[in-house]
């Protein structure tokens, strides 16, 4: 079965004024909709994989066939990670606190909660070109903060992703510009803590 593009389950204003509706309109119909076609393009080929997720396909790059290993890792991780990301914001007014156990994970690792945000805002301010800045999960089932390159996904790496970020331009320049800092400052306002702070339970059970 061929991968569809998801429903936002908030409307394109719905994250205004902190991230403007032309921007997510464009984001999720033009932007996400190509990775979704690319993806499903690319599993033509070998149409077995379609029995997988697309987050089993990213988190087993290996195992894909080398001739559309890029192609696959490009655009399926173009397609899983901005699935995830439309699922961990929320309007601001619905968007809750992290959990009580997710903040001890923040204290633990970072000393605090407002450290752990001021960490993962200098990541995603300071990531190089295009890509994405995330709070995962790692092995040791400790919370890491990160980035990676393109449409690259922790899932490749065996770390299970809890939250993140587009640091891609078309993610924010129409009312941003070359302001990448305000706008990851005010994507703060928006992220959906309740499924952060569930991703983070799931992923610690």
């Amino acid at each position: 079965m061929v991968f569809e593009l998801p429903d936002l389950e908030y409307g394109f204003d719905a994250l205004e004024p902190h991230i403007d509706a032309k921007t997510m309109e464009i984001h999720h119909d033009k932007h996400h909709k190509a990775y979704t076609d690319k993806f499903n393009a690319a599993l033509e080929s070998h149409k077995e994989l379609f029995e997988k997720s697309a987050e089993e396909i990213i988190s087993s790059l290996g195992d894909v066939p080398e001739d559309m290993r890029q192609s696959v890792r490009n655009n399926g991780g173009g397609y899983v990670n901005h699935k995830f990301f439309w699922e961990i914001m929320a309007p601001a007014e619905k968007s809750g606190k992290p959990s009580e156990k997710l903040l001890g994970a923040m204290k633990r690792a970072f000393g605090s909660g407002e450290e752990c945000h001021k960490r993962f805002v200098e990541v995603a301010t300071t990531r190089f070109g295009s890509g994405w800045a995330w709070i995962v999960v790692n092995s040791d089932k400790e919370l890491e903060i990160m980035s990676t390159a393109n449409q690259d996904s922790p899932l490749s790496e065996g770390k299970t992703p809890i939250l993140c970020i587009d640091v891609w331009e078309h993610a924010y320049y129409l009312e941003y510009q070359n302001k990448r800092p305000d706008y990851v400052e005010a994507f703060t306002k928006v992220i959906n803590w309740n499924k952060v702070s569930e991703l983070y339970e799931n992923a610690v059970s």
